[in-house]
């Protein structure tokens, strides 16, 4: 094994100090950008989700979906109201925890499927009894 001297060890330390310092700085540079490509990446993924989840519907069946966030939420995925909570004002049991706009879309379609049979019945029924 070859022996190095002091001048080549301290050379050696000081070159992986400043290799470390200059990764340090790069990665804390880049991190904040990252953060925000990723959350904008992660938003959009979100967006394509919903539209997926509401593309079954019939153009009627949207509109009258839509109808129904104004009138109970005002297009809010936060509002709360009592043990409801969301953009289609859902029981929180009902949304099993997860609070998410994508879990909000499916089971209010899930809910208006089962109860009301289409988003159009289910704002008929609203007109009449202001809920659904």
């Amino acid at each position: 094994m070859k022996k190095f001297n002091f001048k080549t060890m301290l050379l050696l330390v000081l070159a992986s100090c400043v290799f470390g310092v200059v990764v340090n700085v790069t990665t804390s540079r880049l991190g904040p950008q990252t953060t925000i490509t990723a959350q904008a990446s992660q938003k959009l993924s979100q967006a394509q989700q919903i539209a997926k989840i509401n593309a079954k519907l019939s153009k009627a069946n949207r509109a009258a979906k839509n109808w129904i966030a104004y009138r109970e939420s005002g297009y809010s995925y936060t509002a709360r109201n009592g043990r409801c909570y969301g953009r289609y004002q859902l029981l929180r049991s009902y949304l099993h925890g997860n609070l998410s706009p994508v879990n909000q879309e499916k089971r209010a379609n899930t809910y208006v499927a089962s109860r009301y049979g289409s988003w159009v019945k289910a704002k008929r029924f609203w007109q009449h009894h202001h809920w659904y």
